[in-house]
């Protein structure tokens, strides 16, 4: 099995991901709090260009944080395949405001063979306040 994905983010432990496989990861620009195999826990800053109108952060920001760090949670077993989102359902339950810190933590319910089940949680930083949470259906792709 390939540990490499997972290396990389046990390498960035309490630091900022840079140079990711992932530019949009690298444009997100989440700092690893853990890394272990199919669990992620990501602290996010929330910037400008993250933001809504209101200036809160963007719903389809939150939603994109939610796929990317489940996504990187499947990459963590090192499988040579990778995972597309069949579905992607998101509940808000408040809002993060530029400059503010947000914790995503991902939680995979079932992992099958073309099918795997995950959540992600995203909350304030000191987990007072649950900001959204995501449910998705990923499908298996060999590469």
């Amino acid at each position: 099995m390939n540990s490499k994905p997972l290396d990389f983010l046990v390498q960035h432990k309490d630091k900022e991901v840079t140079g990711s496989p992932s530019p949009f990861m690298d444009w997100l620009k989440p700092t690893v709090v853990l890394a272990e195999k199919g669990k992620l826990i990501f602290r996010y800053t929330v910037r400008k260009e993250m933001t809504n109108p209101f200036g809160t952060l963007h719903g389809g920001v939150t939603a994109a944080i939610i796929d990317d760090v489940i996504g990187a949670s499947l990459i963590t077993f090192g499988e040579p395949s990778f995972y597309i989102t069949i579905n992607l359902a998101i509940d808000y339950f408040g809002s993060a405001r530029e400059g503010d810190v947000i914790l995503a933590e991902t939680f995979l319910i079932k992992k099958g063979k073309q099918i795997t089940n995950a959540t992600c949680e995203i909350w304030n930083d000191d987990r007072t306040k649950l900001l959204a949470k995501g449910y998705t259906n990923l499908l298996k792709q060999d590469l």
